[in-house]
C-alpha cells in the first residue's frame, strides 16, 4: 500500500541499515512473529524531520527491547518491530494510513507530533474498536499534548507518554515568575487545537503567577504553511516584547527564530521545544541564556545514567543531524513491553489487547535513572520534568551539544513527578 514504509523488509535510510538486521534477527532467534507497532506520522512533507527523529527514538527502543529476547510470553518470546506509514502531515492519510495499519494486522499504533491528527486518530481507533472488537488497536501516543485528550476527550484505548501543555506550561512559569526583569511577553503559536492550548493555558498562569506583565501580542499562524517568518518576527520586534512564548515545534519553530534573529529581536524564547531540530543552530550566540526550554529529559541532565543513556544513542546514530533523543519514548516502548508480557502471563500465545491496555493502566518502568509510572484514572504519564536554558558547549552544566551546533542545554530546574502532575477531567469509559 502506498501509505506503508515497511521497516520489516526494507528501510532506504542508509542509517538505519541495522535496524533491519536487528529485526531480522530478533524474529529468527524468537522463532515466531514480530508484535507490529504501527507508526503513523509525517514522513514526507514539512514535519518529515520529526517523523524521522521518533522513528529513530522508537527504533532504538524496540532494538533495546530484542537485544533482551523481545517480550516473553508463554507460546515464545516474540521481537517488537516499527512499521511505518506516512501520514503526509494529513489528517486523511493518516486516517487512511490506519485503516491500513488495521487490515495488515497491527494491534499497536503510535503517534503524536500532531494534536489534530491525534484526535482524529483516537476518534477512528475508538469507532473500529467498538465495531470490530476482533481488531481492537491501542493507541500510544508520545508527543500530542492537547489537554483534552486525557480531559474530556479521554479513552480506555488511548494512552499519553508526553506531558500534556498545561503541565509543560506550569513547568515553565516556574522560571518565568523568576525573571523579574520579564515585563511585556509576546505569544505565538500554531492554529490548531495543540497551539490554541498553549495560548490559553500561558494567559491563564501568567494571570495568575505574573499578572504584572503585559501581554503585548497574541498570535495564532496556520500549521506548516508559513515560509517566511519575517512579518511576524517583525511585529514581536515592534511589540516590545522582552520575551515571546511558543508551543511552536518542527519547521515552524526553526523559521520563527530564524527570522526573530535576522529581524534584530534579543529577548527571551520560552519554548515547549526549543532544544533541537534545527533551533539551536538557528539562534547561535544570540540565544545565549535567552532560549528556555521544557522537556521530560535533556541530555544535560546531572546523573551518570542520564549521561550514560545519551551517549548509547550517539553511539547508536552518531551523525549530528540525527541527536534528538527523547526519554520518554524508551520509557513508552518500555511500558508496553511490560504489559503485553503482564498480560500474556499463563496466557496463549495470542495477544488480548484489551488484556495489555488493563496492564498498561498500572504500568511502571524505570531507564537510566528516569522513572515514570501511568495514572490509571486519565491515562496520562506521570513523570519528572527539566527546565532548561541555552548556553555554549562547554560551559558549567552543558558538557552536550545539540546537534553539533555547538549550543546545549544546562538544566536549571527539575520538577518532580508529583509537582509536575495536573488535575483532570476525565470520566474514563472501560468495556
Amino acid at each position: 500500500m502506498k501509505y506503508l514504509n515497511r521497516v520489516v523488509l526494507k528501510l532506504s535510510i542508509a542509517a538505519l541499515s541495522a535496524c533491519t538486521t536487528s529485526v531480522v534477527l530478533a524474529q529468527s532467534a524468537a522463532g515466531a512473529p514480530p508484535v507490529r507497532i504501527a507508526m503513523v506520522e509525517s514522513f514526507s512533507g514539512p514535519f518529515a524531520n520529526t517523523g524521522e527523529s521518533v522513528f529513530r527514538n522508537l527504533v532504538w527502543a524496540t532494538e533495546r527491547v530484542n537485544a533482551r529476547g523481545g517480550v516473553k510470553l508463554p507460546g515464545g518470546n516474540r521481537p517488537l518491530a516499527i512499521v511505518r506509514y506516512d501520514s503526509k502531515g494529513q489528517n486523511e492519510e493518516a486516517l487512511s494510513a490506519l485503516r491500513a495499519a488495521i487490515d495488515d494486522g497491527a494491534q499497536f499504533v503510535v503517534q503524536g507530533n500532531s494534536s489534530a491528527t491525534a484526535a482524529a486518530l483516537l476518534d477512528a481507533i475508538n469507532k473500529n474498536n467498538e465495531r470490530d472488537p476482533a481488531r481492537r488497536v491501542l493507541f500510544l501516543n508520545y508527543s500530542a499534548v492537547d489537554p483534552a485528550l486525557t480531559n474530556e476527550k479521554c479513552s480506555f484505548w488511548h494512552f499519553r507518554f508526553d506531558a500534556h501543555a498545561d503541565m509543560r506550561m506550569a513547568a515553565l512559569m516556574q522560571t518565568i515568575k523568576d525573571d523579574r526583569a520579564l515585563q511585556k511577553v509576546y505569544l505565538i503559536g500554531q492554529d490548531y487545537s495543540f497551539g490554541q492550548a498553549v495560548l490559553r493555558e500561558a494567559k491563564a498562569q501568567l494571570g495568575l503567577q505574573r499578572p504584572d506583565v503585559q501581554v503585548v501580542g497574541d498570535e495564532l499562524h496556520p500549521v506548516g504553511r508559513v515560509k517566511d517568518f519575517l512579518p511576524y518576527a517583525n511585529k514581536i520586534k515592534a511589540s516590545g516584547a522582552q520575551a515571546v512564548i511558543t508551543g511552536n515545534w518542527g519547521n515552524d519553530l526553526t523559521l520563527l527564530v530564524k527570522a526573530a534573529k535576522d529581524a534584530g529581536f534579543d529577548g527571551k524564547f520560552y519554548t515547549f521545544y526549543g532544544n533541537a531540530l534545527g533551533a539551536p543552530a538557528a539562534i547561535g550566540d544570540a540565544g545565549v541564556g535567552k532560549v528556555v526550554a521544557v522537556a521530560d529529559w535533556l541530555p544535560n541532565f546531572p546523573t551518570q545514567g542520564s549521561e550514560q543513556f545519551y551517549q548509547s544513542f550517539r553511539e547508536r546514530f552518531p551523525k549530528p543531524e540525527d541527536d534528538y533523543v527523547h526519554m520518554r519514548m524508551q520509557l513508552m516502548v518500555e511500558s508496553l513491553a511490560q504489559a503485553i508480557e503482564r498480560a500474556g502471563a499463563n496466557k496463549p500465545a495470542a495477544i488480548d489487547v484489551a488484556d495489555v491496555a488493563t496492564q498498561l493502566e498500572r504500568a511502571q518502568v524505570t531507564l537510566a535513572g528516569q522513572s515514570g509510572r501511568m495514572r490509571a484514572s486519565d491515562h496520562q504519564f506521570q513523570q519528572a520534568l527539566a527546565v532548561g536554558v541555552m548556553d555554549k558547549k562547554g560551559a558549567p552544566g552543558v558538557k552536550f551539544d545539540v546537534e553539533g551546533s555547538g549550543y546545549g542545554f544546562r538544566v536549571v530546574r527539575q520538577i518532580p513527578a508529583a509537582k509536575a502532575q495536573q488535575p483532570h477531567s476525565c470520566n474514563m469509559q472501560r468495556p
